[in-house]
């Protein structure tokens, strides 16, 4: 397995209480560094603009020195600028805004060696009923997306969907509506990012929408996380949704998946390093769990379909003969 991180995890949180933050401002560079403290990451989804003064030489040398790669560029098209959508605000100076920063995002990913840039249009959609045009809303949406993917044959794209947070209801919401779109848009190029996180946020089983989008060849780049799905709340791999976190990752060794997977964990009262350490170390335990599966016997219950004998194979994967009174 190999194991990344976006850049967040390393950052200051804020939420709408603390606003003071849960601890001191930490810079691009800063966070660069404490990255390759964990030990085992090897790519980075990064933030842009970058902290106030930082270059691109800087974090291409902060990279280097710690041994890691740029795997993602996310432009922050989610800011107070954006606050009324980025792609589809219906300002269309605010809209060439978004444009104009994702094309500075492009330069940096090709600058960096980043295959992709990554787009999480959170600002994009709707908070009432009757506040929207939905057509237009989503033309807008598609039209901006694409825009980004025609700026550089050589940089892909790829959207980050989620339910909600900060709009009520966001335009790229599921992995089916995002599909959909991006069929609409008709260009190779754009793909998603399956976060465990948001899947389950969004009711889905992840596992059936990372096949689902694979199968589509749209599957691009991976993100892992937990939540008590009623929000995303970004906690560590596993812990609260283990057995679906299982099967999660016995569908990515089904799909050969061998690309990084990146933690995307918001540890607002813990430590940054511990708390990825912690997710790695429980990865590498699951793989080691899966190593364990028949896979022939795992084959014949799903030839079956056949929910007791999945509830006895992960059961005694997880628990062992456990005597119960």
């Amino acid at each position: 397995m190999r194991f990344g991180a976006g850049i967040w995890l390393f950052g200051q949180f804020v939420d709408r209480y603390a606003t003071d933050a849960y601890g001191p401002a930490v810079g691009t560079l800063e966070a660069i560094e404490a990255a390759g403290r964990v030990g085992d990451i090897e790519v980075l989804d990064i933030n842009f603009p970058f902290t106030e003064g930082v270059t691109v030489d800087e974090v291409r040398h902060a990279l280097s020195a710690n041994g890691i790669d740029a795997w993602c560029i996310t432009p922050h098209i989610y800011t107070r600028d954006f606050r009324a959508g980025a792609f589809s605000n219906p300002d269309p100076k605010v809209r060439a805004q978004a444009l104009a920063l994702c094309e500075e995002a492009v330069g940096v990913a090709k600058a960096l060696g980043a295959p992709t840039v990554k787009l999480w249009p959170g600002q994009d959609g709707f908070d009432l009923p009757l506040q929207v045009d939905y057509r237009e809303v989503w033309r807008l949406g598609l039209e901006g997306v694409s825009a980004v993917a025609a700026m550089d044959d050589e940089v892909r794209v790829a959207i980050e969907y989620k339910t909600k947070e900060p709009r009520m209801h966001m335009s790229w919401s599921t992995a089916a509506r995002t599909l959909v779109g991006i069929q609409q848009m008709g260009r190779e190029d754009i793909g998603i990012v399956v976060d465990l996180g948001h899947s389950l946020f969004a009711k889905e089983a992840p596992a059936d929408v990372l096949h689902l989008i694979n199968d589509h060849g749209r599957l691009f780049t991976v993100e892992v996380n937990d939540n008590w799905r009623e929000w995303d709340d970004d906690q560590p791999v596993g812990a609260i949704h283990l057995v679906e976190t299982l099967e999660f990752f016995v569908a990515l060794r089904q799909i050969e998946w061998d690309q990084p997977i990146l933690l995307d964990q918001f540890p607002f009262r813990e430590d940054p390093v511990e708390a990825a350490r912690s997710s790695i170390n429980t990865m590498k335990a699951i793989d080691a769990a899966i190593d364990r599966i028949d896979m022939d016997e795992l084959a014949e219950i799903h030839a079956r379909q056949d929910p007791l004998a999945a509830h006895r194979l992960v059961t005694e994967l997880l628990l062992g003969q456990a005597p119960v009174a």
